[in-house]
């Protein structure tokens, strides 16, 4: 790419597009299909240093990829040791008081500098071969067809996090100075919407997660609750909910100590992660204060029931624990229709209720249980009522004739 002004375009370019990407893997795609197209490349990858690893692992290739590469690789990684250059390039050059520059290297191998001092190669750039650093990329290169490549460290938070990488196809333009020097820049703006996106990922984590347990909270069960009861509706898969609550933790409280309380909490829901851990895809939460539950989409209702049922095995074991009065709620038991997570949550609710009244070791099932249905689908006897059903009024279903829809 040739011009200022084109290059100047293209650095708005990429820092819009990661700026515009909602999750990381959309920011590093953006990141690395924004630089090839700047450098004029046929292919990027963006890499992390790993350093307790000592590895470069790849996040994300992209442009015209060879075969085997993956466009998310899940272990494309390669041992530090292997590329002496990234030391000096990401660590030696800066610890001894410059930033870090990009360098090029050739399918060729080993490129004789040219004038303008040690280390330059093909017009003028930095070329890694000519230190004797090159043998692994070179070999890369060719067995990828590719006939050059610019690497570009990416810095972040006052370290090196890892490299920007962009090749070209054999017989295409060897990277000069000048591309370089671009690609310095470009990192730079690749490290700026990586870390934007680092800050937006921990404002989401702390908006969905629970600081105590480091479970999943209230807000994030609402949200997968509703997408798994629309998906229900669609196709039919079996949503279940788990509802439990814990036992005796204002006993642990006063007694003990607010302390002894919270560990008991964060034990009880280290055990529910994993119970919850052994259906596929189940999200564990606390709801709030001593409430917490289960929720998982594709497992059948007696697949939920066994791992409930050993929750509450494992909870009456915990130190100062009472074990947990358990519920459960799920579109594969005869329960009538689900329209709406507000049923299927009282109904969930609901034989959590039973549970706790009949002081129950065992989980209470909805629709298994005759009362469950007809606790969660009539109105609270009066002001006093000591149920606490999630959604106060109750849906017109086959056994309520007359009362307001909720939904």
């Amino acid at each position: 790419m040739g011009g200022d002004d084109a290059r100047l375009r293209a650095v708005v370019s990429l820092a819009q597009a990661m700026a515009a990407a909602h999750t990381p893997r959309g920011c590093w795609r953006a990141a690395a299909l924004g630089a090839c197209e700047a450098l004029g490349g046929s292919f990027a990858a963006l890499s992390v240093w790993e350093r307790g690893r000592g590895r470069l692992r790849v996040l994300v290739n992209a442009g015209e990829r060879a075969v085997g590469e993956e466009e998310f690789p899940d272990e494309e990684a390669y041992p530090v040791h292997q590329f002496p250059e990234i030391t000096e390039f990401l660590h030696e050059r800066w610890a001894g008081g410059g930033e870090p520059d990009a360098w090029v290297e050739t399918a060729d191998g080993p490129v004789e500098p040219e004038p303008g001092g040690a280390g330059t190669g093909a017009g003028g750039a930095d070329v890694a071969g000519a230190h004797g650093y090159c043998h692994q990329r070179v070999t890369a290169l060719r067995r990828r067809g590719r006939g050059c490549c610019v690497v570009a460290p990416i810095v972040l938070h006052g370290r090196a996090w890892g490299e920007l990488y962009v090749a070209r196809r054999v017989g295409e333009p060897v990277f000069g100075r000048r591309d370089a020097d671009f690609a310095t820049v470009l990192a730079a703006v690749v490290a700026a919407g990586i870390s934007q996106t680092e800050r937006l990922e921990e404002v989401r984590k702390l908006a969905f997660t629970d600081p105590l347990t480091g479970l999943a909270n209230r807000r994030a069960v609402d949200m997968r609750l509703d997408e798994a009861v629309e998906r229900h509706r669609e196709d039919g898969s079996v949503v279940s909910l788990v509802v439990c609550d814990l036992n005796g933790l204002k006993w642990v409280n006063d007694t003990h100590g607010h302390a002894v309380g919270d560990r008991l909490l964060e034990r009880f829901g280290s055990v529910l992660s994993r119970c919850g851990a052994m259906l596929p895809g189940a999200l564990a939460a606390r709801l709030g204060g001593d409430e917490f539950c289960l929720l998982a989409l594709g497992p059948g209702a007696d697949e939920v029931i066994a791992v409930a049922t050993e929750l509450c095995e494992r909870a009456a074991e915990l130190e100062f624990g009472n074990g947990v009065a358990c519920g459960i709620a799920s579109t594969g038991d005869p329960i009538g229709p689900v329209v709406s997570a507000r049923r299927l949550f009282r109904l969930a609710d609901a034989a959590q209720y039973r549970a706790k009244a009949a002081r129950s070791r065992k989980p209470v099932v909805a629709g298994r249980d005759g009362e469950v249905i007809r606790l969660a689908d009539s109105p609270p006897k009066s002001a006093h009522d000591r149920r606490r059903l999630r959604g106060a009024v109750p849906e017109v279903t086959d056994e309520v004739r007359g009362q307001p829809d909720d939904h």
